[in-house]
């Protein structure tokens, strides 16, 4: 998988838009203002930290040498996955919808319900 790719498919989430707030250091997916993917576009291999149960996350870094606790997040949550390594790339997207819907769980109620009945 490349950038564009992985872009399109973030992009293509329900609600899901992106920003750069940090100049072009940073590429971040977000639904609600809410931070659920986050590509470094200065590293020299392509990943993405997206944030994942707390019991998955520690299981996907036993898992998958690709996968490594997010730089600069609340390791509990995030995990940083570095793209074309072990972890395919329908898992890759399986373990970003994930990262969406951690976030939309913890969505104000009447927020989440607005998400959930978005584009029925």
């Amino acid at each position: 998988m490349n950038i564009e790719q992985l872009q399109a498919y973030c992009l293509s989430l329900k609600g899901a838009t992106e920003y750069m707030p940090f100049g072009d250091k940073y590429l971040i997916f977000r639904i609600y203002d809410k931070w659920f993917a986050v590509i470094p576009m200065d590293d020299a291999s392509l990943k993405i930290s997206v944030k994942c149960d707390p019991d998955e996350a520690i299981e996907l870094r036993e898992r998958y040498r690709s996968v490594e606790a997010a730089w600069h997040f609340n390791k509990k949550y995030w995990n940083s996955i570095t793209l074309n390594g072990d972890m395919n790339d329908k898992t890759v997207k399986y373990w970003i919808k994930h990262s969406l819907e951690q976030v939309v769980r913890k969505l104000p109620k009447k927020t989440r319900a607005a998400y959930l009945e978005m584009n029925e």
